[in-house]
């Protein structure tokens, strides 16, 4: 008989853990969750203080039934499922299906896949954290108790296969109000004066600041060119004089280790990573990937956390390689980051930092895909710059006079590179601006006075980085809740992304003003932003929540019983397209489905003529001559095919344009990349290639 039952809930971590356990355990798979609220039902008895039903999830009940088995076998169960809310939960559904006590110590739990961690958290076991299950419970029946009742109502009022829910619909609220700011927006004319000087053969700027009025600096703004001609008439060319210079330093700090949150944004900005996909490249990272002599570990710590706190061996072990490498100068004597300051932090574990700062990026590239590679690499360099020391800049601030005109210049050049030998990571950030070493009273040769005309830029659409930014810092969801709302509002298309940017769709607006005037006091970012806190309070034991859970479903159920009486039917037009049915004759119309929009016939269900949509470039093939059309693979990816297929077989990643190779006259396609657009020839013999700055 084995002695010990381990269960997690990823089939890659029970690998990666069983091989530290050794012969005397063996551990098992729950598969995630293994009990939920029926999906057919509301699941909740709200006659009876809320009371949830739950049930074994459709097609796990072989799992269910192979962890009986197991657990019938073992003197004694842990179970080792993910340290936060969602993985005490799953341990607690787990001890209800297999009959254990939940406050007797079968909980284990670790921040690290490796085996010293593992290992050491064994000896540790402790009861289930109740307090961690009832805030996970309390956050599953809200949204429960949201989506399944407005939900149904979308679907009676507008149309089938919508859905609501409280952290989602404030999603898709914030991009609306984004989208309202910028059809608002009026822009705002503004100028500014700009002297090309000269000193010593050297070029450089300096820009109008102001005046000098009764012996003070009076900032002048410009707002029509009659002002810029006014201060243009009292500039003499002949005349510019430095008034002052002031030499100084300064420092710019490291970052501290990733967040969930801020390494979604940084793999968004920096890798060009969905969300989804940054957890789940991180998933793997922290579950274990097979190394070359080392065999299977886990490369990072845990990837839902809201803390940037380090361990103090982790800071020991990297201060040590800091030195060792790159010398005293570079470390910062170790810094634990432990969040003062920010309330809204769990601070349940640490941010997320490789297991071993020896395990370097380069050494173990050949064992990772590319992407585990860039992502690992990401986290590597970040964790490693937290630890070393600010980077230091000398500057260098000129105040030059013209005629009571202040022109004002300013300049910085590295000192030491601190942090950014690691983590320069900001292409256009800290790069050194010169100017000559200037004397006052010293007369500047002026080359050429720049004035330039602008308008004020209405505020940007949000991207996945900025929309998470702006989520944490409303507090609402938590890191673990923003890959999957992201993912919810695009699959629901009450928002696309154009340009990298989200943009509501029409349904977007239509529901999110519905939702507005009537749950206005429900779905908004504060209460959102509170009911998230009254959660951690649950989760701290400060809050019953079947209280926080009735508070909120007072207020719930009269505007929800106010909106079912007052709102109309909203009968949504379908787009005419100029497309012909070639069946019936009528204008095709844009219809929505699993898998995107498509062409249908109006004439439904006389005439049951559909199409896909084709997205044509205005290019031949170079195969056939048919059109170059672009498509999506089944994993979702864009590529480039010939209308013709399967006659033609032409398929190209990249996108192909008219330009014809310099060399050859073949074929040319196009790629976009950081350094900028790659044009190359089609045809490998050839090999041309060039690099266009956008």
């Amino acid at each position: 008989m084995q002695k010990n039952l381990v269960i997690v809930e990823s089939p890659a971590k029970a690998k990666t853990i069983g091989k530290f356990l050794g012969k005397d355990y063996k551990v098992k798979a729950s598969v995630g969750h293994v009990r939920d609220l029926p999906k057919s039902s509301l699941g909740i008895d709200i006659e009876n203080n809320f009371k949830p039903k739950y049930i074994t999830i459709r097609g796990k009940g072989p799992i269910v039934q192979e962890l009986k088995k197991e657990a019938k076998k073992s003197d004694r169960i842990f179970l080792a499922t993910d340290p936060d809310r969602e993985g005490e939960a799953i341990s607690w559904h787990l001890a209800h299906i297999l009959g254990m006590k939940e406050d007797e110590p079968i909980r284990v739990e670790f921040n690290e896949i490796t085996k010293d961690a593992v290992l050491n958290a064994m000896k540790r076991p402790r009861a289930i954290d109740r307090n961690l299950v009832d805030a996970q419970q309390a956050r599953r029946i809200l949204d429960r108790l949201v989506g399944y009742k407005i939900s149904p109502l979308l679907w009676r009022k507008i149309k089938k296969g919508l859905s609501a829910g409280r952290v989602q619909s404030v999603t898709v609220k914030l991009i609306c109000d984004k989208e309202k700011e910028i059809e608002a927006f009026i822009p705002e004319e503004y100028w500014s004066i700009k002297a090309i000087l000269e000193e010593d053969k050297t070029p450089f700027e300096a820009n109008f600041y102001g005046i000098v009025e009764k012996g003070k600096d009076k900032k002048i703004e410009i707002s029509n060119e009659e002002e810029v001609k006014k201060i243009l008439d009292t500039i003499d060319k002949d005349n510019f004089i430095v008034d002052e210079v002031k030499k100084g330093t300064r420092r710019r700090n490291p970052y501290p280790p990733y967040t969930t949150s801020t390494l979604q944004q940084d793999a968004s900005k920096k890798l060009g990573f969905s969300t989804r996909k940054s957890m789940m490249i991180a998933q793997q990272l922290y579950e274990g990937v097979d190394i070359k002599k080392e065999g299977t570990i886990g490369l990072i710590t845990y990837i839902r956390t809201d803390s940037t706190r380090v361990s103090e061996e982790a800071v020991n072990l990297t201060k040590s390689y800091i030195i060792d490498n790159y010398g005293k100068a570079y470390s910062n004597g170790g810094k634990l980051y432990n969040n003062k300051g920010k309330k809204e932090a769990q601070d349940a574990h640490e941010g997320i930092r490789p297991t071993s700062i020896l395990r370097r990026p380069e050494d173990i590239k050949n064992s990772l895909t590319l992407d585990q590679f860039k992502l690992y690499n990401l986290i590597w360099k970040r964790f490693l710059s937290s630890q070393m020391s600010p980077a230091k800049f000398d500057t260098l601030s000129v105040k030059i006079l013209s005629n009571n005109n202040i022109f004002k210049a300013s300049g910085s050049k590295l000192n030491f590179d601190g942090f950014l030998k690691i983590y320069n990571m900001e292409e256009n950030d800290d790069k050194d601006v010169e100017i000559p070493m200037l004397k006052e009273g010293q007369k500047i040769k002026v080359n050429k006075i720049q004035p330039n005309q602008h308008f004020t830029q209405p505020p940007s659409r949000y991207t996945e980085a900025s929309l998470i930014k702006t989520l944490e810092e409303l507090g609402i969801g938590r890191p673990s809740t923003y890959a999957p709302t992201i993912s919810t509002i695009l699959n629901r298309e009450y928002v696309n992304i154009s340009k990298k940017s989200f943009m509501p769709t029409e349904l977007g607006i239509l529901v999110n003003d519905l939702l507005e005037e009537y749950f206005e006091g429900i779905v908004n970012e504060e209460f959102t932003a509170d009911l998230e806190e009254k959660l951690d309070r649950i989760a701290e034991g400060k809050y019953a929540w079947q209280l926080v859970v009735d508070d909120f479903y007072k207020k719930f159920d009269v505007v929800l019983k106010k909106a079912e009486e007052e709102i109309e039917k909203i009968v949504i037009e379908d787009e005419v397209t100029d497309v012909i049915c070639e069946k019936c004759g009528k204008n095709m119309v844009i219809k929505y489905g699993r898998y995107g929009k498509f062409l249908a016939c109006p004439g439904y269900p006389e005439c049951k003529n559909t199409k896909a949509i084709v997205d044509k470039l205005d290019i031949p093939c170079p195969i056939c001559g048919g059109d170059i059309v672009r498509r999506r693979s089944k994993k979702g990816r864009q590529f480039y095919g010939c209308s013709n297929f399967p006659d033609c077989n032409f398929v190209s990643w990249d996108e192909p344009i008219k330009e014809k190779c310099p060399q050859c006259n073949g074929s040319m396609v196009k790629r976009k990349s950081k350094k900028g657009i790659t044009k190359k020839c089609m045809d490998k013999e050839c090999g041309y290639s060039r690099i266009e700055k956008e």
